[in-house]
């Protein structure tokens, strides 16, 4: 019987070890379906295409076809993720979702591919009553498309020897600093609103917001001793929202307590907030979410908001609105446009002048 081959005295074995990595591209691209009911009816297999955009060194598109791609999914919405760059062999894979227009999160996978495979579209089918015609889902005749891919570019063999590779978790900041706000533990100011009182940490809200800074530390011969804020211009509902984001820079999910009307409500209220509290991303993240919920009937009072508030991004989207498709005819009608233009007139010509450049342009 043979015997396994000795290691000479004075020797050491030779270790050696090698590895293969991959290196990929994520991207994420959203498509907006704006006027989605009257896209339907153009026809089986033709389609609204997406901007084109670039992951991995290569083009793609977002496909909706309102009336389905056959005559036997004619009763089908599809959507399809498309590879434009010709002749590339690509392997890749996404998810393509609809938002939830009031968390502003993906939530309804439409079409999903996994693994990493050689990139083939495919177009996946959901009934309209049940998936597209959802309420958190198409708001103010709008459907918004997510998409979020991953391309594969290419892989590489490195020799390597005693490198190990210890796994991270994700930051989890978010997370214990909501804890701490919903716990209330160590608190050391008291927000009273409207007969509620919100308990809060000085430090977190200076860190957060100059205006708190110079509310709650400054001047203040004892720190330790708790401080009582009256706030008189805000809602409950609303200061909790705003709190919330200070603690966790994400907004409270509303979707199952709200309807669009009282959402976008407390949305405007929280933009105020953040511009009287120099609160730069909470403001343009109201601003974005307003910009999505523009309505014939309100685009008005929305413009005279931005202008008040110094929301340039804002102001421009709803002159865009106003100024395409002709609805400022519809916008004079409204009796938004009446208010404003009687509180405030120097706003509504101020709009007025924009619409028609932005016409000419």
């Amino acid at each position: 019987m043979g015997h396994p081959p000795q290691e000479a005295k004075g020797t050491q074995a030779n270790q050696t070890a090698s590895r293969c990595t991959t290196e990929a591209e994520n991207g994420t691209h959203t498509f907006d379906i704006v006027g989605y009911s009257f896209k339907r009816g153009i026809g089986i297999g033709n389609f609204f295409q997406s901007e084109t955009f670039t992951v991995g060194g290569h083009d793609w598109a977002i496909r909706f076809y309102p009336d389905g791609v056959s005559k036997g999914t004619k009763e089908f919405a599809a959507i399809s993720l498309q590879l434009l760059t010709k002749d590339a062999p690509v392997r890749a894979c996404y998810n393509l979702f609809l938002l939830n227009q009031f968390t502003r999160n993906p939530e309804c996978i439409m079409c999903s591919q996994s693994t990493a495979t050689m990139f083939e579209p495919h177009n996946y089918f959901v009934a309209r009553e049940r998936k597209l015609e959802s309420s958190r889902y198409l708001l103010n005749d709008c459907l918004i498309i997510e998409c979020h891919l991953t391309v594969v570019k290419y892989s590489q063999l490195l020799k390597t020897k005693g490198d190990f590779e210890i796994q991270v978790p994700p930051s989890n900041l978010s997370e214990h600093f909501g804890r701490l706000f919903m716990e209330e533990e160590g608190a050391d100011v008291v927000f009273t609103v409207r007969g509620e009182a919100f308990p809060a940490h000085k430090l977190v809200l200076a860190t957060r917001s100059p205006v708190f800074k110079a509310q709650l530390l400054h001047g203040q011969t004892d720190a330790s001793k708790a401080h009582y804020v009256p706030v008189d211009d805000m809602q409950p509902v609303v200061f909790k929202a705003f709190l919330n984001f200070i603690y966790t820079d994400s907004l409270p999910d509303f979707s199952d307590d709200l309807d669009a009307e009282n959402y976008s409500e407390i949305i405007k209220h929280l933009l105020v907030a953040a511009d009287v509290y120099a609160m730069d991303r909470l403001k343009l993240l109201c601003a974005s979410i307003l910009a999505k919920q523009l309505r014939v009937e309100t685009v008005a009072t929305t413009f005279a908001l931005a202008d008040q508030r110094n929301c340039t991004s804002l102001k421009d989207v709803c002159i865009e609105f106003m100024a395409s498709s002709g609805k400022m005819d519809a916008v004079v009608a409204t009796q938004g446009y009446a208010s404003v233009k009687r509180t405030c007139p120097s706003i509504i010509v101020d709009a007025l002048e924009r619409t028609c450049r932005f016409r000419k342009a």
